[in-house]
């Protein structure tokens, strides 16, 4: 029961991540001004060592769906969340430092 509540809070967590990630993508395709596709910025931005910010501001999201499960009562989904922030924790510093 407590591995299927983290899981939970887990995928939320990625899912959460990954729609605040492209959110990010296309708001910065958006004030470039140049017209960029989707991977033409995803592309300029591992270019310019710039993919890391991506990934950390797409993962503002999470720090709301955490205090919603603390919220609601639900600490291991928020464990979950947790787990999925250090993931996207360690793929930055993979790309940073990698």
């Amino acid at each position: 029961m407590i591995k299927k509540e983290i899981g939970i809070g887990f995928l939320a967590g990625i899912c959460a991540n990954s729609i605040g990630f492209v959110l990010c993508i296309f708001i910065f395709s958006a004030l470039s001004g140049q017209g960029m596709t989707f991977g033409e910025t995803v592309q300029e931005s591992i270019e310019n060592d710039s993919f890391g910010s991506m990934v950390a501001l797409g993962a503002i999201p999470n720090l709301a769906i955490f205090f919603f499960f603390l919220k609601k009562n639900n600490p291991y989904r928020a464990r979950g969340v947790l787990l999925a922030s250090l993931i996207a924790a360690i793929c930055i510093a993979i790309s940073k430092f990698g």
